[in-house]
């Protein structure tokens, strides 16, 4: 692969996304169409990194669970572009992003192939030379604000997950969930830090075809927020015959403690494990997992720091104890800082350690648990929420509402307009 050193010397480098030629010819990537190795990865990421150049670019990515997605998502963290990786399918958050960022290169499908949209030779901006990625943590709103990671970010949440799940080179993971996702995301990361297969597809696990593809890749793990176990119960996963298959994640929100404690159960009858884990993107992806055999006896706990991570609990007005407070987090994962607009593409670290928002109780047993939140957000379908974002979105399009929810719905109530009756 090319010497990315070469190209862009003043760059923080993602090691993972340099080393894979150093994998050889295992399986790195495996779709319906077939396989593709970490060797033919590298080169198809080579390729890439010399298209996109010397000079440091803003690259915004619709991401897709797609090979040419990856591929331009590892080029760029390869040769040190900063890449804004937004959701596909929804183009109005695409959009909205452009228009706020101004990015350089614009990486999107068209026409069934994949299009790096040149805007500019150099770049626009200035970017910090930490900045590897930014991701938003608004679902498909287009907000504006987004999360500054860096590379060691990056790399060192990779390295923590791969350690604490214990991912091996034959560990073959499916893409359950959107690439933009941080939680997605994490889940290629990871994988590739280890020399793992990806099984990439943008099935759902609804999908019986979804299943087939699993079973004949020999797949051993796949991830789930809440939302996922729903449908896994409508899909009759207890009976599944998945002779692989090693372990299960879950996190992107709360999932009921009598729900943890059966899933538990079933792996524990059928040989794989489930773990629970808990994160936000400000941390890159994950902060705290409950280690396996846990689940059962302690299912509503949030688990213990991640490796290289650490906990404190800030007192909270009006909750009494030492034990009880705003759960705040520290490790090499917190995100650099916030942006706003383009302007701080160019900051440095802004943020030292991590207020979730989440109110938290330290167990006898040194296990965190999560009690409340101390903000307006909400979690649904693994996708962070901020209700008065929603409520802006609507009022940019004529539309005065009012929105409120929790972890299992978004409720928004809507003003009547001409010729309307009552709300809708």
């Amino acid at each position: 692969m090319t010497a990315t050193s070469d190209l862009l010397p003043d760059t923080r480098i993602v090691p993972f996304a340099l080393g894979l030629a150093a994998h050889g010819d295992r399986p790195a990537v495996i779709t319906a169409d077939g396989p593709v190795t970490y060797r033919e990865l590298a080169a198809r990421v080579d390729e890439t990194v010399r298209r996109l150049g010397r000079e440091r670019r803003l690259v915004l990515l619709v991401g897709a669970n797609t090979l040419d997605a990856l591929v331009v998502h590892l080029a760029a963290l390869a040769s040190g572009h900063p890449v804004l990786l937004v959701p596909g399918g929804h183009p109005e958050a695409v959009r909205s992003l452009i228009d706020a960022y101004d990015p350089d290169v614009v990486a999107h499908p068209e026409g069934g192939q994949w299009v790096l949209d040149e805007r500019r030779t150099g770049s626009a901006h200035t970017l910090h030379p930490d900045l590897a990625l930014l991701l938003s943590t608004s679902g498909s709103t287009g907000s504006p604000k987004l999360v500054r990671l860096s590379h060691e970010n990056l790399q060192s949440n990779a390295e923590s997950i791969a350690a604490y799940l214990g991912i091996r080179d034959t560990d073959r993971a499916a893409t359950t969930l959107p690439m933009h996702y941080c939680y997605g995301l994490s889940v290629i990361h990871s994988h590739l830090l280890r020399g793992a297969g990806l099984i990439l597809t943008d099935l759902s696990v609804a999908d019986s075809c979804f299943w087939e593809l699993f079973r004949s890749c020999r797949g051993t793990t796949f991830a789930g927020v809440p939302y996922t176990f729903d449908l896994l119960d409508r899909v009759g996963f207890d009976t599944m015959d998945l002779p692989h298959l090693r372990y299960v994640t879950q996190a992107g929100g709360r999932l009921a403690p009598d729900r943890v404690e059966r899933y538990a159960a079933l792996g524990h009858a059928a040989g794989w494990e489930l773990f629970v884990m808990y994160g936000q993107t400000e941390a890159t992806a994950r902060m705290a997992y409950l280690p396996p055999h846990l689940a059962r006896t302690h299912p509503g706990a949030a688990g213990i720091p991640i490796p290289g991570g650490s906990f404190r609990l800030r007192p909270v007005p009006d909750l009494p104890g030492a034990d009880t407070g705003e759960l705040v987090y520290t490790g090499p994962n917190v995100m650099l800082g916030y942006a706003h607009s383009p302007q701080d593409l160019g900051l440095g670290r802004t943020v030292d350690e991590l207020a979730t928002g989440d109110i938290a109780r330290l167990s006898p047993d040194g296990l965190y648990e999560l009690i409340g939140r101390r903000s307006r957000f909400v979690k649904i379908l693994g996708l962070r929420i901020d209700p008065g974002q929603v409520e802006a979105v609507l009022a940019r399009n004529g539309v005065t509402a009012l929105c409120a929810g929790d972890d299992e719905a978004l409720v928004v109530a809507v003003a009547a307009g001409a010729g309307e009756t009552g709300p809708r």
